[in-house]
């Protein structure tokens, strides 16, 4: 499987991206499915996961800012990220869990640069 991330970029705070991540692959739906984040000087994190099924969790700072979605079809993850903040700033990565719950991730997309502006 094949990440392709895409949508980060510079906002001020506030403001809202959409970040997309492409995956290849033909079992997609199948897959579990993240984005985590990683700010300078610190560990990345989990940010959201949505799992085969549908059902979604989020890190407790991005809750009611953050969607995570996938559209199957497209064989695309979507991460919508409103109200942003300064410590959102970070570079954003997607990853699959090809056991489909969204727990252990064994392929790593690049990752996009989001930039929150105070």
């Amino acid at each position: 499987v094949q990440l392709q991330a895409s949508g980060g970029g510079l906002v001020q705070a506030g403001g809202s991206l959409r970040l997309s991540c492409a995956a290849s692959g033909r079992t997609f739906s199948s897959y579990g499915l993240g984005w985590f984040r990683q700010a300078p000087g610190k560990e990345r994190e989990l940010v959201a996961t949505i799992n085969w099924n549908g059902d979604t969790y989020y890190e407790d700072s991005v809750k009611g800012r953050f969607t995570i979605s996938r559209d199957n079809t497209k064989t695309t993850v979507y991460l919508q990220m409103n109200s942003l903040k300064p410590e959102d700033t970070a570079v954003y990565y997607c990853a699959a869990d090809s056991a489909g719950w969204g727990e252990v991730f064994d392929y790593w997309g690049q990752g996009t640069q989001v930039t929150v502006s105070s």
